[in-house]
């Protein structure tokens, strides 16, 4: 990126605060007032009219646990819980509220983490560290336990003031995200807090609970909230488990420095064994205890900072927190897998001399720790479940809010570069000799300012120049490129070909090319992608200054253009120029005049014979027939040609169905005004056990990607595009709709007219949209959520609320 245009993107930055901003609204994000050592508050009686406190006990796990997953963890779980006010598990309940949020882009320092599950903190250092309790934690009194609870008077206040069940807009009184209001209440304020705003009640912006859960949930509080929940995971002696950590826990210096590669990519995601029941997983720690002790976890920020004592031990911890989609993904274990892993580290003929150290600048660059383990092992490891690698990228809190997101496009697919174990040796010493090219911003700490930024904008471009020069020399031998340089996936493995979908605030990925051809695409060597997992993954610290997000933010717009640039090697190079001007138009880069036609590769045509002027099509066309597994890439919804699909005479009702999806995947523009970003909808039967459910994703066109800010300028409304995906893909579904699948003709006809015909939209969403006050929105959603679990069972995870339109 020239350096005038980097500067000034970097300015914006950070004079608007930072770049990740991640807004979220509404009661549930109740920040409450000190309570310990302080006189318990008083406040009004709750006990509501119907509400009859039963004796007995009342057991966590069988009921209350069910509720608090079904209408609470639709919010209030991970990250981005409102508040930190994490109902997901017991221990957050306990803990509580937070004001101190977890994303902000103003904070000038780095903050200790908060994450959860915890073995560091007790219930008395989260109050020191500025949590506040949801439950009483005075007296145990009933009536006390009752009126001391924000989150039994939250629950009430929704019972007095219900929302109107009537499936229409709600009103402007009760905010949702995207507007900037935000008000909480704690135990002290709530009176007034009730006052000011009586339609805040939980769960918020939706409909109440029902009797039943009400009551279950206030006799629960009523009786002191105790817990009575255990995990049953694998015993810790189990055979799994063992022949696991002792996989990691080697003690040669190969091992160790292999178990450190593998720790370091595995970590955030959950790992699951294969044939163990299907929502029993586990995740990567590092702790100071062996197997089979109890683990006592070693918790830190990143995965490569020091873990403060000479001896640890990589240890399989169970997740015991509830399963949300949005950062949920597995990485499978087998016995398979580990021979697959000791082929790629162990079996090869190196030696480790010495382990590398944990000093910042060294542990943050991947190419200086890892430099003694073959660089092609570490490729083929990423490239073996890159769709895992790239969920960890667009599910990790790294991609949370708009800001950061505008980094990528609405739509785009993903290649790699095949492979080249022949010149392993070659290039592992083009990494060594380049590795100081290669540092992150992670190197640099979190007080990074724009001298460290500019350099690593230089060390980029130092980096491209030789890349360029040894890719020609070295791996082509001065031949042009085909598509037998790109990865064919040994021609079994699904993870060949990537999908990147953006859905304004969150994203995500799936395998195989979906949608109709986007206007870039991405092709990714090993040391691109190992930059991307270390800049987005390891070393993001969501609780790192507003310095190491804007920089983390900047620095990736870096790597999407060295991405691109790699794609632009396999254009023709008379076409190379007007292809990169079509990615990046707007006024921005005709007063600055930021981008021109690519500097690398450019004299070189590549060896593929193009019979169209639609490159990317084409070429990826050409990638997916080359692949025998090219029937699990194929999208029959969204590119479906008349020779794999042709007319029939006497269609069969799924083929009419099927016929009519296509037509409404083939709407484009201001057509799709009506639908939001990412919406599931579902086509009902008689036997509702046969209805179908499809993801509608709304792909916006934008003029460019590299401002941060002002997105509304940068878009093309005229030439969005919609992807239909059979079943689910997306966490954050903004819009449920719920149509007989006799109507999906007009359910399609009526979408279409609304396009400039504003008083058709109310009406559209009337009739099939499931709105936050429709009297059956938690039926519909349960629906959902069991759908997703039947048909993915071990993927799936609970769909997310926080975004859910007020339409």
């Amino acid at each position: 990126m020239p350096r005038f245009f980097g500067f000034l993107s970097f300015l914006l930055l950070m004079l608007c605060g930072g770049v990740i901003a991640a807004h979220f609204y509404g009661l549930d994000k109740l920040l409450p007032g000190t309570l310990t050592g302080k006189p318990a508050p008083k406040v009004h009686t709750l006990i509501l009219p119907d509400f009859t406190h039963k004796t007995g006990d009342i057991s966590f796990a069988k009921d209350i646990k069910p509720i608090l997953d079904n209408r609470c963890v639709a919010c209030h779980a991970g990250a981005d819980a409102p508040c930190q006010l994490q109902l997901n598990t017991y221990e957050g309940i306990r803990r509580g509220l937070s004001k101190e949020p977890v994303y902000n882009q103003y904070r000038l320092n780095a903050i200790e983490p908060s994450r959860l599950p915890s073995t560091q903190a007790s219930l008395a250092d989260w109050r020191k560290n500025g949590f506040f309790a949801v439950l009483n934690e005075h007296s145990q009194f009933p009536e006390i336990n009752l009126n001391h609870s924000v989150l039994a008077l939250s629950l009430n206040l929704k019972r007095i003031n219900p929302l109107p069940s009537d499936n229409t807009t709600l009103p402007e009184a009760i905010p949702l995200p995207g507007n900037d209001h935000q008000e909480c209440a704690n135990l002290d304020e709530f009176k007034d807090f009730q006052k000011n705003h009586p339609l805040w009640g939980m769960p918020y912006g939706l409909p109440q609970l029902s009797d039943d859960q009400q009551a279950r949930l206030m006799n629960w509080i009523q009786d002191g909230a105790k817990a009575d929940t255990k995990t049953t995971p694998l015993p810790a002696d189990s055979d799994e488990i063992k022949k696991w950590e002792a996989f990691f826990n080697a003690p040669s210096n190969k091992q160790q420095l292999t178990a450190r590669y593998l720790y370091e990519h595995l970590y955030s995601g959950k790992l699951h064994f294969k044939g163990q029941p299907d929502q029993q997983f586990y995740q990567w720690v590092r702790s100071t205890t062996p197997s089979p002790q109890a683990i006592e976890e070693i918790a830190s920020p990143r995965p490569f900072d020091a873990p403060a004592t000479a001896i640890f031990y990589y240890r399989l911890k169970p997740v015991t927190t509830t399963i949300t989609d949005k950062d949920h993904f597995i990485y499978e274990l087998s016995d398979a897998k580990m021979v697959r892993l000791d082929e790629l580290f162990l079996k090869p003929d190196y030696d480790v001399a010495q382990l590398p150290g944990y000093d910042p600048e060294s542990a943050a660059n991947p190419f200086k720790t890892f430099a003694a383990l073959p660089a092609t092992a570490r490729y083929q490891f990423l490239l073996d479940d890159a769709q895992f690698f790239f969920s960890a990228f667009l599910k990790g809190p790294v991609s949370m809010g708009n800001g950061a997101l505008t980094v990528i496009r609405d739509h785009f697919w993903i290649a790699f570069i095949r492979p080249q174990s022949e010149f392993n040796a070659q290039i592992s010493q083009f990494l060594v000799e380049n590795d100081q090219f290669l540092c992150l911003p992670a190197s640099k700490g979190e007080s990074i300012g724009f001298a460290e930024w500019q350099k690593l904008g230089d060390l980029q471009q130092q980096y491209l120049h030789n890349k360029d020069s040894f890719v020609s020399n070295t791996l082509l031998g001065q031949q042009p490129v085909d598509i037998n340089f790109i990865w064919q996936g040994d021609h079994q493995n699904s993870n060949a070909l990537l999908t990147v979908f953006r859905h304004h605030n969150n994203a995500s990925v799936a395998q195989g090319l979906w949608g109709k051809p986007p206007l870039t695409a991405w092709i990714i060597d090993y040391p691109l992608f190992e930059r991307i997992h270390y800049l987005m993954v390891a070393g993001f610290n969501i609780y790192g200054s507003a310095a190491h997000q804007a920089t983390t933010r900047l620095y990736m717009d870096l790597l999407r253009v060295e991405a691109e640039n790699n794609f632009l090697k396999f254009v023709p190079a008379q076409t190379r120029s007007a292809v990169y001007d079509s990615w990046y138009q707007g006024i921005d880069f005709k007063l600055f005049n930021g981008f021109h036609a690519p500097t690398f590769s450019a004299d070189k045509d590549p060896a593929i014979a193009y019979q169209t002027t639609d490159i990317t099509h084409e070429l990826f066309d050409k990638i997916n027939q080359q692949l025998e597994s090219g029937k699990q890439s194929t999208d029959w919804v969204n590119r479906c040609n008349p020779a794999a699909c042709p007319p029939v005479e006497n269609p069969t009702p799924q083929q009419q169905t099927d016929s009519l999806i296509r037509q409404l995947a083939d709407l484009r523009g201001e057509a799709l005004n009506a639908l939001p970003e990412m919406s599931l909808l579902r086509l009902t039967q008689a036997d509702s056990q046969k209805d179908r459910v499809y993801t509608l994703i709304r792909n916006k066109k934008l003029l460019n990607v590299s401002f941060v800010f002002a997105e509304k300028l940068q878009r093309q409304p005229t030439q969005d595009t919609l992807t239909v995906i059979p079943g689910f893909l997306g966490s954050y579904p903004n819009q449920f709709f719920v149509v007989p699948e006799s109507k999906l003709s007009e359910f399609i006809n009526q979408l279409a007219q609304t396009k400039g015909n504003p008083n058709a939209t109310p009406v559209f969403y009337g009739q099939y949209a499931i709105r936050r006050s429709h009297p059956e929105f938690w039926q519909h959603y349960d629906w959902f959520n069991q759908r997703y679990r039947q048909l993915q069972p071990q993927n799936a995870g609970l769909l997310d609320l926080n975004f859910y339109e007020n339409l």
